[in-house]
Parts: structure tokens; sequence; C-alpha cells
């Protein structure tokens, strides 16, 4: 194969999940379905804890910023393969694929970081209750949420910048529904070495750090939950549950991910993993959040009474 310089590739080529033309329409009403559910569900969740005055606390605060994440985190890659299969179009530029790998980086590690410090906040709430609101001030809070998101930035841009430096073949196919970073560097030509240590390094750390926090954070936890009267054991598992369901989602179908692209050569099936991570996780967390919430609950019904007059 011919290698180019990253300045001559004008565009990569996105496969998708399949190429039966028959499935393509079923997957876009999928996908657009997917789509809307994630987005709506979300900007609920946003709407709800801005209006009601009885959820601006921190844990609610945490919980509209993870809910920003996901509408991001889904918007990087849904819509342009939406517009690619209404086009019958596969390509994407070189610049937009870097974007879109830049972006799931960014909002994927933001994500990350938001549960552990959610984590943090339950801590906080049930091992030093009378030391809650002191601890877990506006400002701190303020602090952890732009702290996460400097830290997933600089990680996404120090994997984009390692990427920008190869060079690509002629062969430009990228057998997934989006630009995701592994299958990125496999296209180039150049030394990759580099790239793929970073990877392992930076992302295992990345990986690593947050889920350990979290479970670091919950030791404490249930060893005060189980000393707990049965109706605070209830209140504080129900508020904990939610989060150790969203953190079990996000790890387990992220480990499945690796796994899959390790054990199978299918790229395929790799990309039917991905999709669960970065598609189906951000459209169930709101439902997880909702469900088993009474105050959420509360404050959607009355935002589902305010929007009509408002509008």
């Amino acid at each position: 194969m011919q290698a180019i310089n990253q300045t001559g590739v004008s565009e990569f080529f996105l496969l998708g999940l399949t190429d039966d033309p028959e499935l393509l329409l079923l997957i876009f009403y999928l996908f657009l379905s997917m789509y809307l559910v994630t987005v709506i569900g979300n900007l609920l969740i946003i709407l709800a804890v801005s209006s009601d005055s009885h959820l601006h606390t921190s844990m609610y605060f945490f919980l509209s910023n993870l809910s920003f994440s996901d509408i991001c985190l889904v918007t990087c890659t849904v819509p342009k393969m939406l517009v690619n299969i209404i086009a019958q179009d596969q390509s994407i530029s070189y610049t937009g694929c870097l974007s879109q790998v830049c972006c799931v980086l960014v909002f994927g590690g933001f994500e990350s970081c938001l549960l552990t410090v959610m984590a943090y906040d339950r801590y906080v709430a049930i091992c030093h209750p009378l030391r809650y609101t002191i601890i877990m001030n506006a400002q701190f809070c303020v602090l952890l949420v732009f702290s996460s998101l400097f830290i997933s930035t600089v990680h996404a841009l120090l994997h984009t910048l390692m990427v920008l430096h190869l060079s690509f073949c002629t062969d430009l196919e990228i057998p997934h529904f989006f630009c995701e970073l592994a299958q990125v560097i496999k296209l180039a030509c150049s030394e990759t070495l580099s790239n793929n240590i970073l990877i392992y390094l930076v992302g295992g750390l990345f990986g690593g750090v947050p889920l350990s926090g979290s479970i670091i954070s919950y030791i404490p936890i249930m060893s005060s939950v189980l000393k707990m009267p049965s109706r605070g054991k209830y209140k504080a598992l129900s508020t904990c549950g939610s989060h150790l369901c969203v953190v079990s989602l996000f790890y387990g179908t992220g480990f499945g991910v690796s796994i899959s692209s390790v054990v199978t050569d299918s790229t395929r099936k790799t990309a039917v993993a991905l999709v669960m991570y970065y598609v189906a996780t951000e459209m169930v967390n709101p439902f997880i959040y909702t469900l088993r919430n009474r105050d959420m609950k509360e404050a959607l019904k009355r935002l589902n009474v305010m929007l009509p007059s408002f509008l």
C-alpha cells in the first residue's frame, strides 16, 4: 500500500454496522429512536434539576452534568452515522474524523471522572452527614466538575495530537460507525508504537483510577449503610443503587468492548459492543436515575405541569 502524509488525507470511510441495504433503513430508525430518547431523557433531567429548588444540591448538580455529558457523547457519533445512511455516503472528512475522536475521548473521560465524583459525594453524604453541606459546597462542586472536564480534555488532546503526526495508507476504511481511536491508528503506515503505548498507559490510568476511586468510596459507604436503621438504609440504598447501576453499566460495557476487541477478529462484533458502550448506556442512564428516585419523579411531574403553560 502507498503511504501518504496526513496532510494529503482528505477523508476516511465509515463502514458502519452492516453493508446489507435492507438492514440500513432499520438501523437508521433504531439509532434515530435511541438518539432522541437519549437527548430528550437527559434534557428532562437537566430541566428538572435547574427548575426545582429542592434539587439544588450537589448530588443533582453532578447528575445534571452527567446528563449533559451523555447528550454530548451520543451527539459526537450518532448524527453523522444517520446523515451517512440517508446520503448513502460512508465518507467522513479527515478533520471531522479527528474531531470525532477528540470529542468521544473528552466526554467519555468526563463521564468516567463524574462517576467517581458522584461516588465521593455519596461517601460524604452517608459517612459524614453533619459536614456534608460544608464539604460539598457550591464552589467545591464546580471545581470538581471543571477539574474533571479539564483532565478529560487534556487526555483527549494528547491522543489527538499524537494521531496528527501519523501518515496514512490508501486504505482508509474504518469498520465502525464512528472514528474510534484504535481503528484510526491501525490505518496508519507510519510507526504507531508510541500511540499504542499511550493508549494502554493513559487509558489504563484514566480508566483504573476513577474506577478505583468509586470502589474505595463505596467500601465505607456499605459499612455505614449496614449500621443504619431500616428507613435510613432504604433511602441510602436507593440513591447509591442508581449510581452503582450506572457505574456497573459504564465500566462493564467498556470492559466488554476491550475483551471483544482482543478475543474476536470480527469487526462487526466489536462494532456492536461499541454501540452498547457509546449509545445504549447513555440512553439507559436517565431511566436508572428517575425510576427509583422519588425526588426526580416529583420534579418531572412538576416540570410536566410547567412546560405546557410556558409553551
